[in-house]
């Protein structure tokens, strides 16, 4: 049997919910508020001087109230100062909008980012825009909007940004304290989601990619679209750590500040050990191309001398790979037939070793290669390499994507 609600209990449940917006809406009661000065940082990398940057008054909904104050970045360490700042509400919202220095390429960006941030003025003089307090601030107008306390949406939208860079963290700062330059694991947490969301993308593929989050969070906090979530571990996976570390350190002394980088490696680590989503970007080894059988091929390691083969590599974007090939003796074609976004070494004939590096990534690679029969003499070709005699096992070592031991090995037999 259904039950009815009666206009009693109807009344009361309108009571109880209307108390409870009452309350939320004390929670953010908006306080006239005065700052002599507010200054802070806009980061991704630094952003680059003359970066507009504005601060935006809001009402306790975080609706704009239609004033504003702009300034610009005069440095290129992406600092800004605000003076003699007078508003009506405490809640505010900082919009940056200029070029940045991409850590991860170590080169200005050539297009301008646009970055947000919501913040709470009342015990703050310094705060900055950086790509948490980005990510976080659509999430965070919507937690408002269901009545949410400001402090509490702010530490709510916060936790679930991170938690999809598989970080938890409860102690840390809001997102607009956080600095790249500074030591400390906030510090770190925030260079490292920066890194993951910069990747090898282009400025507009970035831009794309935090709108698609934002836009996908913003509801229930949440990463839902897995191709989103795969974007960002394919990326991850390519970082060159020590490389970024040095090009942010380079940047600060060329800027002349002496900074200590905080640990960021150990949270793009933990992202990549226990992060859900999955990886599609893996270099293929085809198992035939355009010469025909590929000697890189997994599960093929027999092969016959005189015969035309591939050493073929499919390289998604952002992928590099380098394999060394040792204890044989094979040619490979120069004219008419060329390696393909390979370059070659010269052949060593002491350790009978050569090594093939891909040129370019996001290319395939591909050349045309024959393997001579063991203790033969060299002999006149089109084929380029040499030695005097050559064995009937060769090895084959894989360093993808810059890695200094070997990502993967396998022998090949040279069978009569």
């Amino acid at each position: 049997m259904k039950e009815l609600i009666t206009p009693a209990i109807f009344l009361l449940i309108l009571a109880l919910i209307s108390c409870e917006k009452d309350t939320i809406s004390r929670k953010n009661e908006v306080t006239p508020i005065s700052k002599e000065k507010i200054s802070g940082f806009v980061q991704k990398g630094p952003f680059i001087n003359g970066t507009s940057i504005s601060i935006l008054e809001l009402e306790s909904d975080l609706s704009q109230t239609g004033k504003t104050f702009n300034t610009q970045i005069s440095d290129n360490k992406g600092s800004f100062e605000f003076t003699g700042v007078d508003l009506s509400s405490q809640y505010v919202e900082l919009m940056a909008d200029g070029f940045y220095f991409n850590e991860i390429q170590g080169v200005k960006s050539t297009s301008q980012l646009t970055l947000y941030g919501l913040t709470d003025l009342t015990d703050k003089n310094s705060l900055n825009v950086n790509v948490l307090s980005h990510l976080e601030k659509e999430r965070i107008k919507f937690l408002i909007s269901n009545s949410s306390a400001f402090e509490d949406a702010k530490r709510q939208a916060q936790s679930e940004v991170l938690s999809i860079f598989s970080i938890t963290k409860s102690d840390i700062l809001e997102s607009e304290l956080l600095d790249i330059s500074k030591e400390g694991d906030g510090n770190a947490i925030l260079l490292a989601v920066s890194l993951i969301l910069q990747g090898y993308r282009t400025d507009a593929e970035l831009s794309e990619l935090l709108a698609n989050i934002v836009t996908d969070i913003r509801e229930d906090g949440q990463l839902n679209d897995t191709v989103l979530g795969t974007e960002l571990i394919n990326h991850a996976r390519l970082l060159d750590l020590a490389r970024i570390r040095n090009n942010l350190t380079e940047r600060y002394q060329e800027l002349g500040i002496e900074v200590t980088i905080a640990d960021f490696e150990k949270y793009v680590e933990l992202f990549l050990e226990n992060s859900p989503y999955e990886i599609t970007n893996l270099i293929e080894y085809p198992e035939f191309s355009d010469y025909g059988e590929n000697i890189l091929f997994e599960g093929k390691i027999a092969f016959q001398p005189g015969h035309k083969y591939s050493l073929a590599a499919s390289l998604p974007v952002g992928t590099e790979v380098k394999v060394v090939m040792s204890g044989g003796l094979w040619y490979y074609e120069v004219l008419p037939n060329g390696p393909k976004n390979w370059t070659v070494s010269q052949y060593d004939e002491i350790t009978q070793t050569q090594t093939f590096t891909s040129t370019e990534p996001g290319k395939d690679c591909d050349l045309k290669i024959e393997f001579v029969l063991p203790y033969t003499e060299p002999v006149d070709s089109i084929f380029s390499g040499a030695a005097r005699y050559a064995g009937d096992t060769i090895t084959i070592d894989y360093f993808e994507n810059g890695a200094q031991v070997p990502t993967s090995s396998k022998r090949i037999y040279i069978e009569n």
